[in-house]
């Protein structure tokens, strides 16, 4: 020790701490074993596992992920996770997502929005080398087109879908509706809840959204005049499924099906 430093034993743990006199008569002083003992359980709490202090920010600390990789957070970060007041997430593993989804669409994910705004990444299309800014839920939902060799909704072919969704109290129904990516519209528009029971239960081939969009409404015309007691009000799936109307009974299942199997023998008879 020198004359600016003295030695404290901390009562609680034991640990000598180094200790400037100047924090001793001005504060009190923190013993730093029971704060890495206090940043471990938090890290372990959150999921995660404490490695060592940030040498680079002294707030933050340097955590190990239950995916492996390293990443940089504060300390107070950490503890709200522990208490389950927030999310963690490690950007390694959420580029790969990202960069995933992309490629399902034909894109590939080049980075970050080169205006800056959080909400959109810049992709460039496989199949024509493209690069454009897309917000990343159209990228999801596929509701976007490429700026250079693209087509627009009407024009791009589409499906008309019947969707199964069990409501939390138990309650089936079936949402009819069309799409060109029916499967995305299901899992990142349609669904609040990811853990909610739902499928598409089939799907027609239309040459285009406008087709398709056409014979959408006249399905729900014929619904609405055979079998009026069996649409659904809205506010039964309030908060739930994102849409406000065109939500039928689940007994309804059969003839929905019914009519998509005559739509699409009559598609493959004009084709034919």
């Amino acid at each position: 020790m020198d004359r600016l430093h003295i030695a404290l034993q901390c009562k609680e743990c034991g640990h000598l701490n180094k200790t400037r006199l100047y924090t001793l008569m001005s504060a009190k002083p923190l013993c730093e074993n029971c704060m890495e003992q206090a940043w471990k359980a938090d890290a372990t709490a959150a999921g995660g596992t404490f490695i060592k202090r940030d040498p680079a920010h002294r707030h933050y600390g340097i955590y190990r992920m239950a995916c492996g990789h390293e990443i940089s957070r504060q300390f107070a970060l950490i503890k709200r996770v522990a208490a389950g007041e927030t999310g963690l997430r490690c950007e390694i593993c959420h580029a790969a997502v990202e960069a995933a989804e992309a490629q399902v669409m034909g894109w590939d994910l080049i980075g970050s929005d080169p205006q800056g705004n959080p909400n959109y990444r810049l992709y460039k299309h496989a199949d024509c080398g493209h690069t454009q800014r897309i917000a990343r839920a159209n990228m999801q939902s596929g509701r976007f087109g490429c700026g250079e060799c693209g087509v627009d909704w009407p024009a791009a072919p589409s499906f008309i879908y019947a969707m199964h969704f069990t409501l939390e109290n138990g309650r089936e129904v079936v949402k009819v509706g069309f799409s060109r990516i029916p499967w995305n519209r299901l899992h990142h528009q349609l669904r609040v809840n990811a853990e909610m029971p739902s499928a598409v239960l089939q799907t027609v081939a239309v040459s285009t959204g406008q087709i398709a969009m056409s014979l959408e409404k006249r399905l729900h015309k014929a619904l609405k005049q055979s079998h009026p007691d069996h649409i659904v009000d809205p506010a039964c799936y309030r908060g739930q499924i994102r849409v406000i109307s065109e939500v039928y009974d689940g007994s309804l299942t059969h003839v929905i099906i019914a009519h998509l199997n005559d739509i699409e023998a009559r598609i493959t008879r004009s084709v034919a």
